[in-house]
């Protein structure tokens, strides 16, 4: 997938957008009492480095976090994801044009130092990348939405399985229109999937990653999709276990019960990509240059690194290509986030050369 097939197969239409930018107009003069970015830290070479956030959401940006080898690249970062020893996962797609397939996981210890890489059977289609304890052991899953496949490996790559298009539903003609990008956890052992490249469709499996049921559709409605990109249990304390899925170029997200009932929307959000959960805060990455944070009952809590004049670059996609415009302390292109033990943040961006950002907890 072209990184313009990326941002045009899901931009919402001319009503939806000034819908959407009156919305972020609002939500950024609603955010002001969390203050402006300031400079105070200060790196390894003495530059200060930005600081997103206030009060207790309050994180320094380290930029470029990571020490690829010398064998690797980034080439347009996707997913991120933490282990239970914090390690740090990273998935990046890998560009069609290159014949000499890379690993495409690429996994650093807390540190940002190398560890081990796999995954170039997933080259061109490295996205969604999510960590699950079963029993002693962890898994990863990884979507491929090149190769048309969700894949649940061993934290050092071996396959455990491999699953194409559901012929269940029969929705699907062939696999071609199945392009999944994230997966989430139900809390009896099963997943979900979200095909967002493809039919916008949500796929239910049980513990044993048989087919239960699938919902959704291309649609506005209550329960249709334009781009279920990302989607998560969401069970906060004091919260009903829900799924809420990122409907990202209808500009939403959407709740629904464990077996697929709508339940509701949360509209303060721009173009959402996916999750994490870390005690009663909900992370959601958002590919319109910010990352957010809701607390209790999805109060906002803060837009971190937003600036409405620095989006309306970003949403013009020439900064994505060009690192030399890139401003400390802004986010272009987050498409995916996750907590680490300590609270701190990784930001991985859908830009040309791939960026991940470690929010370090300071607040």
């Amino acid at each position: 997938m072209s990184a313009d097939h990326e941002h045009n197969r899901t931009q919402p239409d001319r009503r939806e957008f000034i819908k959407t930018a009156a919305a972020t107009t609002a939500i950024a003069a609603a955010s002001t009492s969390f203050g402006p970015t300031i400079l105070r830290a200060t790196d390894k070479a003495g530059s200060k480095l930005p600081v997103v956030g206030a009060g207790e959401y309050t994180y320094e940006c380290h930029h470029g976090w990571g020490a690829l080898p010398d064998n690797l690249k980034w080439e347009t970062t996707h997913g991120v994801a933490v282990d239970a020893a914090g390690n740090i996962y990273i998935t990046y797609q890998g560009s069609a044009a290159i014949r000499e397939h890379k690993d495409t996981v690429v996994v650093f210890d807390p540190d940002g130092q190398f560890v081990r890489s796999f995954g170039a059977e997933y080259y061109h289609g490295g996205h969604g990348i999510d960590v699950r304890k079963e029993g002693s052991e962890e898994f990863l899953y990884l979507c491929d939405f090149h190769h048309h496949i969700v894949t649940k490996t061993s934290l050092k790559g071996e396959v455990v399985w491999k699953k194409e298009f559901p012929q269940e539903p029969n929705v699907y003609k062939d696999a071609g229109a199945y392009r999944p990008t994230n997966v989430a956890f139900a809390p009896d052992g099963g997943f979900y999937i979200g095909d967002g490249y493809g039919s916008h469709y949500i796929h239910q499996y049980d513990k044993d990653a048989k087919w239960v049921r699938t919902w959704g559709g291309q649609g506005k409605e209550p329960g249709k999709f334009e781009t279920p990109h990302g989607l998560w249990l969401d069970d906060r304390p004091g919260r009903e276990p829900s799924l809420v899925v990122a409907d990202r170029a209808n500009a939403r997200l959407q709740y629904f019960t464990l077996d697929g009932k709508h339940l509701g929307f949360v509209n303060e959000v721009s173009f959402p990509a996916h999750f994490d959960i870390r005690g009663d805060v909900l992370l959601v990455p958002d590919l319109h240059a910010r990352v957010s944070l809701f607390g209790k009952d999805n109060k906002l809590i803060a837009h971190l690194g937003d600036d409405p004049a620095w989006t309306a670059e970003v949403k013009k996609m020439q900064i994505r290509r060009d690192e030399k415009k890139w401003q400390a302390g802004k986010f272009v292109h987050p498409h995916d986030a996750c907590f680490d033990k300590d609270g701190n943040i990784f930001v991985a961006e859908w830009v040309e050369t791939g960026r991940i950002t470690k929010l370090v907890r300071v607040g």
